[in-house]
């Protein structure tokens, strides 16, 4: 049988001599393709990354997911406060369930410790806070962030007085009066304190801001299901109810500072 191409070609090299440099496309600095076709991104084209490096692909531009989270979060609130309205309108079973635990924990600390926890979600308390902070945002160029949390609280009593007069639900203490769901204390500290932790976040930072908001409006909370004003169930659906609105100054906060940025 006669030799092959490739036989005669390599045929040298099991041979004892040194290996010969061969000038074939193995040694070439470009690629080629075996088609004869020119590759498809040569390396001369190819633009640095991030980090100086060639060949790297940039990052391809998409819909942020916070977005997504926001939308999905706002809608859970919304559903939960739906579901427990639903219950205070029908008596339903969690209503036995909001008795017990208001029961059991009722006048369980001094009326005097309890009543002034309770004042955190006063108007003349909580709103001046916001206030200030809207102040202070304005004079920093968050002029979007302020009046998205100033517009904020001024939805809460339009939410409340209304669904007050609805569901006319008696009081732990007073089951002779009507209208105490959804709390009003609780939505005006959520919405005062959170909305001011909102616009001094990027000026003061994270931690602190929003620390102190979850403990003004978790004190509020608590002294008013201690001292007997609102049921536990009044209270959680305040928080459910204003979380959309909260999350809505968030986003605005954000949008002024990518435009500013």
């Amino acid at each position: 049988m006669s030799e092959t191409a490739r036989s005669r070609e390599t045929g040298g090299d099991t041979g004892t001599g040194l290996p010969q440099r061969r000038t074939g496309h193995a040694f070439a600095h470009t690629p080629h393709r075996s088609d004869g076709r020119p590759p498809q991104t040569p390396r001369g084209v190819r633009q640095p990354g991030p980090g100086g490096r060639p060949g790297t692909i940039p990052p391809v531009p998409g819909r942020p997911a916070t977005l997504l989270g926001e939308f999905a979060a706002s809608a859970l609130c919304a559903l939960l406060f739906a579901l427990i309205t639903w219950q205070v309108l029908v008596q339903g079973p969690l209503l036995s369930w909001d008795a017990r635990l208001s029961g059991a924990v009722v006048r369980t600390v001094p009326d005097a410790v309890t009543e002034a926890l309770s004042d955190l979600g006063n108007v003349p308390v909580a709103l001046p806070v916001l206030l200030l902070a809207a102040v202070y945002a304005v004079r920093r160029g968050n002029r979007r962030g302020a009046a998205a949390a100033v517009a904020a609280m001024a939805l809460v009593p339009a939410l409340v007085v209304p669904l007050k007069e609805w569901t006319a639900r008696p009081g732990p203490l007073e089951p002779w009066a009507a209208g105490y769901f959804p709390s009003g204390h609780t939505a005006t500290a959520f919405v005062a304190y959170a909305g001011a932790a909102l616009l001094l976040r990027p000026y003061a930072g994270r931690v602190w801001p929003a620390a102190a908001a979850l403990v003004l409006t978790g004190a509020t909370a608590v002294g008013l299901v201690l001292r007997g004003f609102h049921w536990p169930l009044d209270v959680l659906a305040s928080l459910l109810m204003c979380a959309p609105l909260l999350l809505a100054v968030r986003r605005s906060c954000r949008s002024t500072r990518r435009s500013s940025g």
